[in-house]
């Protein structure tokens, strides 16, 4: 069952100018360690930070809340599962937040997809809320998703 979609289109342009103005205080604000770290050591730093900001946002109206209702950009992070796939961890408000809206008795997966095709970043996030049956059916996937993000699947080989 989806219980969230969001959507978020991002200027790549704009994210370059603000990294050149604000440097580590825009990156400290808003990106957490991890992605600091992917995004620093990118060649093309500027879409790699778009990319993730796009990725907060759209997760940001999946959620149902935008930026505001007790979600901080810090605590919706891009990482990505052993199979490269991006996928979001949340944490504090946001993670709050999916737990409130997780229906009883369902995990949640949080899909993500991002892009880039200068001057534009894109993402896409929706959450899935699964059934514990057809949660049985992703065993061993490695993709188990909690209202507090990606965890190990135990049953993955």
């Amino acid at each position: 069952m989806i219980i969230g979609i969001g959507s978020d289109l991002c200027d790549i342009r704009r994210i370059q100018k603000t990294l050149e103005r604000f440097g580590e205080r825009f990156t400290n604000r808003v990106f957490t360690e991890i992605e600091r770290a992917k995004s620093d050591r990118r060649a093309a730093r500027a879409e790699s930070y778009a990319r993730r900001w796009a990725a907060k946002e759209a997760c940001s109206k999946a959620l149902g809340t935008g930026l505001k209702m007790g979600v901080a950009w810090r605590e919706m992070e891009v990482v990505n599962l052993p199979s490269g796939q991006p996928t979001m961890r949340l944490y504090g408000g946001a993670a709050e937040r999916l737990a409130r809206m997780t229906p009883q008795g369902r995990i949640c997966r949080l899909h993500v997809t991002m892009t880039d095709d200068p001057p534009y970043a894109q993402a896409f996030v929706v959450i899935e809320a699964l059934s514990m049956e057809d949660h049985a059916l992703f065993a061993g996937s490695g993709t188990v998703m909690t209202p507090l993000g990606p965890v190990s699947d135990p049953t993955s080989p």
